[in-house]
């Protein structure tokens, strides 16, 4: 079209965000079901796979409810074991790509900003000092835990110019995650009597698991899953920044209060059933983000599986490299996340203090 001689043409559309990458609906589901298939295929193998061999035969025996031979006994405790893997897993890598989302943080994690390492603290203390022994009470207290050590963290790494800048909070969580760590040793070393399960604990692990403990913790990883999940579409918003996310009609500080809260329920109940397993919550969202991109309303619940599926393999894994022994599996998830958390580190660019 011409006005006065002069041609108009249309302005070329603005180029994506850099290293932003919108994934068509097809294949984000496609990735979602090969996500579910896998983590069917791994809960299979952490039911028949253990230090000991069993049959087909006593497998099934074992999924019908017998254990008349060792064999069946063994499935039949494997089978709590998966499950809770498969919570435990999809919990922490949740509360991860909350974090990540709420502090716009890559480094963010549940143990890497010191929330595990909190609800350990409190949930230790509460079995020294209080005498718990009840799971009911472990998960309460290890929620409290958590959602302080994320406060005080939070609060820590936002001082000084630049407020909550991402090296600022890996260091305040570093830092936090070593002191809670030296009060820890101090409350356990003068209690023998406590010291052995609470060093096993500490490690990181499902091998404890029962139908009880499962039905204990699942209601508050219910509700934390659906909070993180109903503040997703606010969790976009957020990552264009508060001015942004404000004037697009966000509400941003209920929307990080409240995501904050899903991934503090999912951190501490998680910890107090299976211990502070670390790096979950971080290699996991980063994998989903380069299968099906940074919008929440697909990478939670993509999370959630791809996570479930880390820790029941993980899981397999520290049953069979060192039969008939077996390594706890945060072993298994540290030795896969500390490179992913260098790798991380190196290519971003992250402010100075």
């Amino acid at each position: 079209m011409t006005t006065s001689g002069t041609s108009t043409t249309p302005a070329p559309a603005p180029a994506p965000a850099s290293g932003v990458v919108r994934r068509p609906r097809r294949v984000r589901a496609a990735w979602l079901a090969a996500g579910v298939v896998l983590l069917v295929l791994l809960a299979a193998c952490s039911v028949a796979v253990g230090s000991r061999e069993v049959s087909l035969a006593e497998i099934l025996g074992a999924l019908g409810g017998s254990t008349d031979t060792m064999g069946e006994a063994a499935v039949s405790k494997r089978v709590p074991r998966t499950l809770l893997a498969v919570l435990v897993g999809a919990a922490l890598a949740v509360a991860g790509a909350v974090m990540q989302g709420v502090t716009r943080n890559p480094l963010a994690d549940p143990g890497i900003l010191g929330v595990n390492m909190g609800a350990s603290l409190a949930v230790i203390t509460g079995i020294a000092w209080f005498g718990l022994t009840a799971a009911s009470s472990y998960i309460w207290v290890g929620i409290v835990g958590a959602g302080v050590s994320a406060v005080f963290v939070y609060v820590i790494g936002s001082l000084g110019r630049g407020g909550a800048t991402p090296l600022k909070l890996a260091l305040a969580g570093t830092a936090t995650s070593a002191a809670f760590a030296s009060v820890i040793t101090a409350v356990v070393l003068p209690r023998n009597d406590i010291a052995g399960g609470v060093r096993s604990w500490q490690i990181g692990g499902v091998g404890g698991a029962s139908f009880d403990t499962i039905g204990l913790v699942t209601p508050f990883l219910v509700v934390g899953l659906v909070v993180c999940v109903a503040t997703s579409r606010g969790l976009n918003s957020l990552a264009l920044g508060d001015d942004v996310a404000a004037g697009l009609g966000e509400r941003v500080a209920l929307t990080r209060g409240a995501a904050a809260l899903g991934a503090v329920l999912l951190c501490g109940a998680a910890t107090a059933v299976a211990g502070p397993i670390g790096f979950v919550g971080l290699v996991v969202p980063h994998l989903c983000r380069l299968l099906v991109g940074v919008d929440h309303r697909w990478l939670l619940p993509f999370s959630a599986v791809v996570g479930a599926a880390l820790l029941t393999a993980a899981d397999v894994v520290g049953r069979i490299v060192a039969r008939p022994s077996e390594i706890d599996v945060g072993i298994i998830t540290a030795l896969v996340g500390a490179p992913v958390f260098i790798h991380v580190v190196r290519r971003q660019k992250v402010r100075a203090l």
